[in-house]
């Protein structure tokens, strides 16, 4: 499981669903519009106009791991997302993790924090996969 969040890989059931779509969890390069299929109509939509929400990977900058559910929260304290997986990184000897987060409220390297029971752990936004093999 550390190999595929470390490689940024959506595990069913946690990162994608059936209430996710692949444009949300960063999955377009492999929707293809070259034949209608079940909601391809949308799809395509939500590919040229964007998404409300879409899957970003999370690595803490403190001691802990991210786990599903928790909430991501911005800087006023305003739950903005949640966690979908996370792990102890043996590669990176951090944190990381995937969730979803509002489109509009944050991109690369933006700082975020983790509600792990009552504590906030600071974190950041960053690009997937967390490491190159």
């Amino acid at each position: 499981d550390t190999l595929r969040l470390e490689m940024g890989y959506c595990l069913y059931g946690n990162d994608i669903d059936e209430n996710t779509s692949p444009i949300e969890a960063g999955l377009g390069w492999i929707t293809k519009f070259s034949k209608n299929f079940i909601n391809s109509k949308n799809l395509k939509r939500q590919k040229l106009e964007g998404t409300k929400k879409k899957l970003v990977g999370i690595e803490l900058l403190e001691r802990g791991i991210p786990r599903k559910g928790y909430e991501i929260i911005n800087d006023k304290k305003v739950v903005i997302g949640n966690i979908t997986s996370g792990t102890m990184s043996p590669t990176l000897s951090k944190g990381i993790g995937m969730g979803y987060i509002d489109s509009d409220k944050i991109t690369i390297n933006s700082q975020v924090g983790i509600k792990i029971r009552n504590k906030v752990i600071a974190a950041r936004i960053v690009k997937t996969p967390f490491v190159i093999i």
